[in-house]
């Protein structure tokens, strides 16, 4: 073998073992990843009710239903879409109807979307960039001054 073949060969198996490596955790990170939808994108796919997703949009106005204990039931709506959503446990302090929401669970064959984490804004200005952007895709984003996962308005 030459000394080019022994340069081209060695090149060779390090990108090799360099792909071999990268499949390798892209397979473990597979299942950790978790990918947003709006009511909206939810309407027009199927998922696996076992694979954890985000969901998030707006708090529909009238939906909060309180149960047992901590037990609670509301709609998470983008406008043109909505999805109930029922939750088991302690709500953010700023968790409220007509305010931005994120839901972290699993979406049932029934349509309810069982949740496991729920996250509101953290102040009066800011909405989560996801939801902002599934507002504005759905035509129900109103103030066009803010961008999206600013905190303050303009620039």
């Amino acid at each position: 073998m030459t000394r080019k073949q022994k340069r081209l060969t060695i090149l060779g198996a390090g990108a090799g073992a360099l792909a071999l490596a990268a499949a390798l955790v892209l397979f473990a990170l597979r299942d950790t990843v978790t990918f947003f939808y709006s009511p909206s994108d939810l309407a027009g796919v199927s998922i696996d009710e076992a694979r954890a997703i985000r969901i998030g949009g707006l708090v529909a106005e009238g939906s909060v239903e309180r149960g047992n204990g901590l037990q609670i039931r509301f709609v998470v709506t983008d406008g043109p879409a909505s999805v109930p959503v029922a939750y088991e446990g302690a709500l953010p302090d700023l968790f409220r109807e007509g305010q931005g929401v994120i839901a972290e669970g699993r979406l049932g064959p029934d349509g309810l979307f069982r949740a496991e984490t729920i996250l509101a804004k953290h102040d009066e200005s800011y909405m989560p960039p996801e939801v902002a952007d599934a507002l504005k895709r759905s035509g129900t984003w109103k103030d066009g001054s803010e961008s999206p996962g600013s905190t303050t308005g303009g620039t």
